[in-house]
């Protein structure tokens, strides 16, 4: 087969990857005027462009508000590239163990090039917002964005945390590098209401027997029963947790 010359392109599929890929760094429901204003294509053009995604579930529109957002087939591919080790099935009956012992809902993220994102959910009570849900990134300063700081290599992170520590006070920004030091060290996070007023989380990271971050496991719930320190016992039970899934990828913590 011919090799295809470098700097041959279709320039259509360019184009509409841009759309999409500008959906993706907006981070919230883009209507079509919005994405017709940042965009500037000719408008029968983008709804083509916009129809065709939605058919292919690269994008999903909102029926009530028209609102467009990244499609359940990106997260599909986005699992497949990120781990060829099928981690999401391994670990399901353990996300749903953790579902009723704690009685929170129950997450399980992965990296991507904008951060961290979630990818699998367990949720205990349907009827309550507990600020997240497939697809959604999640922020540095969220349980899930500290342990994937913490242990995530850092020319991975940097851009992601630089952009983000740019958004908060120094003194949080202490306070986050002090906690990344306890989370190496105890292996396990905690965010005191980082998305919705009332909702916190903890999380913990998932290892292969490399000590690679496959990708991390969080409880979210009502800041009254998701724990806020180490000591509690649901947090003990989680860092159990923690260590019998990560050996179950050959992690052996205590291993020289």
């Amino acid at each position: 087969m011919e090799a295809v010359k470098k700097g041959t392109t279709i320039q259509s599929l360019q184009v509409g990857m841009s759309i999409v890929e500008l959906i993706a760094q907006q981070g919230k429901p883009l209507k079509f005027s919005d994405i017709h204003d940042l965009t500037k294509i000719t408008k029968s053009n983008l709804y083509k462009y916009l129809n065709t995604f939605t058919q292919l579930g690269i994008l999903y529109r909102d029926k009530e508000s028209g609102s467009y957002v990244l499609g359940s087939k990106l997260i599909e591919y986005g699992m497949a590239a990120a781990d060829q080790e099928n981690v999401v099935d391994r670990i399901s009956p353990y996300l749903q163990e953790i579902n009723e012992k704690s009685s929170s809902t129950v997450i399980y993220s992965l990296w991507t090039n904008n951060g961290p994102m979630i990818v699998k959910e367990f949720n205990a009570n349907q009827g309550y917002n507990i600020g997240a849900q497939m697809g959604t990134l999640l922020p540095l300063l969220s349980a899930t964005g500290k342990v994937f700081a913490a242990f995530m290599d850092d020319q991975v992170v940097h851009e992601w945390k630089e952009k983000e520590l740019k958004q908060i006070s120094e003194e949080k920004v202490k306070q986050f590098e002090e906690e990344c030091t306890f989370i190496h060290e105890k292996e396990i996070a905690f965010a005191r209401e980082p998305l919705v007023p009332s909702v916190s989380s903890a999380a913990f990271p998932v290892f292969n027997y490399k000590k690679r971050l496959l990708g991390v496991v969080t409880i979210v719930g009502f800041s009254d029963i998701i724990p806020h320190s180490e000591e509690e016992e649901l947090s003990k039970y989680l860092m159990d947790m923690s260590k019998e899934i990560s050996g179950s990828f050959g992690y052996l913590p205590h291993a020289k």
